[in-house]
């Protein structure tokens, strides 16, 4: 008897674990889902091909994308100098020359890059015949899809670690355009 109520704890025990994993692993992607969504319903609905926005976490550091509807959404955040010149155009609503200025002449080591395959969120692999997300930051970009360990030679944890710092940072820069796009 002892041992059969041993064995199903065991089970029970090693269950819950399968479960707690696996629905941290869903949290972790579910965050920018939501917000991609989001943005991506209000660009739709204002017809809007890009967007910008100042992010209020960081006043020096600004945030832009270009949408392709229901494609992909790229999206780039940085420190600009003299912030002056984006402040105007910000004032313009000239979204796409601060996407273009972004990319092209950011502070150097500021710029982070978001590439959306799907405009749906960052997601850990992506499905077959898809482009994968990717997040660049620092210079290395990391793609999430089915072939990271052979091709970008990263531990879990190390894979894990960079989709939920990426996740974090898209959530971040997500929230500031969701707000600029409500205005």
């Amino acid at each position: 008897m002892t041992t059969i109520l041993r064995r199903t704890s065991y089970l029970v025990v090693g269950l819950l674990v399968v479960l707690t994993t696996s629905g941290a692993a869903f949290a972790a992607e579910a965050k920018s889902i939501v917000l991609a969504k989001e943005l991506t319903q209000l660009l739709d609905a204002k017809k809007l091909a890009a967007i910008a926005a100042r992010d209020s976490a960081e006043p020096d550091f600004y945030a832009a994308a270009m949408y392709f509807s229901g494609s992909q959404l790229l999206v780039v955040g940085a420190k600009y100098s003299p912030a002056v010149l984006l402040d105007g155009k910000m004032l313009k609503r000239e979204y796409q020359d601060i996407y273009i200025d972004l990319n092209s002449a950011a502070k150097a080591g500021t710029k982070v890059f978001v590439e959306d395959s799907g405009a749906d969120g960052l997601k850990l692999d992506h499905e077959p015949n898809r482009a994968a997300d990717s997040f660049e930051s620092g210079g290395k970009q990391v793609r999430f899809d089915e072939d990271w360990k052979k091709e970008q030679k990263l531990s879990d944890a190390d894979y894990q670690k960079a989709f939920d710092e990426a996740d974090k940072l898209y959530c971040r820069l997500l929230t500031a355009l969701i707000a600029e796009a409500k205005k």
